[in-house]
């Protein structure tokens, strides 16, 4: 789907309310996608974070396919898989096998931060034995591995004087698309040397992405895998049938986003009604204000004008939503119809 010829994708992390379970949330997130689906929209990503009591997207590979195994035509991916956390095989392992099931719809975003808190990393990469703190250091030759090993020939690892051919899956037919993300210049260049798509964290950082991407464009080698620079831009978005109704709903997880920020304790993401209860200091308050002013909050009009901008502003042709409108108390546990509407109201589809 296209506004003006710009194309719009999503990204979702897959929240969970204090009214639901995990299964409620997983139940929500399939809803949506569907409803990106139906709507036309290019691609639908989801995160890895772990140990979060608001985020049931812990896992990208198996939401990648209940997504994909409930839609039929946009792409699915993950933003990102954050590889130190994973052995490279078996990163490469399971999107091969999401491409050979849903083949010229997977997307592999790659990342690079732990996605989670210190203890959690050590039990990420400790506990199976399999993973060692040098994964940081090795990030860019572990994403070469995980190249090599999802290509049709796969590649030769030599043991003792002999060739051992290492593979993801046996007769691969196609590959998923690789993209690098980042929220620091690392990435940005990284993804510029090995000629592979690139997007920065827009939605999370909120400032540095003019740089790292113009770093991405004028450092770029073209590579089979891109032939020139591809990017596009993320946003946190919230569109209702008017402004305040917008402001109300992303309350919520501006709330949350504050808790993040702040080193306060994380929980469920409040129902709208008990996040307007919430009373907090002004400097608090303030820097709420900070982060709302850098998402994209209101009527379909006015968001639809505001993604224009950014799209225009940072020379994008797609710019991925990540809709973070709660809900109102008495909401089916297993739907989020905020963030569905939002979906619908930015393609004015209401």
């Amino acid at each position: 789907m296209s506004e003006r010829g710009l194309s719009l994708s999503v990204l979702d992390l897959v929240p969970v309310r204090s009214d639901q379970t995990s299964a409620d949330a997983v139940a929500a997130t399939l809803s949506l996608a569907e409803v990106a689906d139906g709507l036309g929209y290019r691609r639908y990503w989801l995160a890895e974070h772990h140990n979060m009591p608001a985020v049931a997207a812990t896992n990208p590979p198996v939401l990648i396919g209940l997504v994909a195994g409930r839609t039929s035509r946009i792409r699915v991916g993950s933003g990102g898989v954050m590889l130190p956390n994973h052995a490279p095989l078996v990163v490469a392992e399971q999107f091969a096998l999401l491409e050979a099931a849903f083949p010229g719809r997977i997307d592999l975003g790659i990342g690079r931060a732990p996605g989670s808190d210190p203890v959690t990393s050590y039990a990420l990469r400790h506990g199976a034995g399999g993973v060692s703190d040098e994964a940081v250091n090795r990030f860019p030759e572990y994403v070469d591995n995980v190249l090599a090993m999802m290509e049709p020939d796969g590649v030769g690892l030599g043991i003792q004087g002999r060739t051992y051919p290492l593979k993801a899956t046996p007769v691969a037919g196609s590959v998923p698309t690789v993209w690098l993300l980042g929220s620091s210049d690392y990435s940005a260049r990284l993804a510029a040397e090995k000629g592979l798509p690139y997007v920065f964290a827009h939605h999370f950082s909120g400032s540095g992405t003019a740089e790292a991407l113009a770093l991405y464009r004028d450092g770029f080698r073209p590579s089979p895998e891109a032939p020139e620079p591809r990017t596009f831009l993320t946003v946190n978005v919230v569109v209702a049938e008017s402004d305040d109704e917008a402001r109300r709903l992303a309350l919520p997880q501006l709330q949350a986003m504050l808790a993040l920020r702040t080193g306060q304790e994380l929980r469920p993401q409040r129902l709208v009604e008990e996040a307007e209860k919430v009373e907090l200091p002004s400097a608090h308050l303030d820097l709420m204000d900070a982060m709302a002013q850098r998402w994209v909050i209101g009527s379909p009009a006015t968001a639809r004008a505001r993604i224009e901008e950014l799209a225009a502003t940072y020379d994008v042709d797609e710019v991925m939503v990540h809709p973070v409108a709660g809900a109102w108390t008495g909401t089916d546990a297993g739907r989020s119809p905020a963030r569905e509407e939002t979906l619908r109201l930015l393609v004015g589809q209401a």
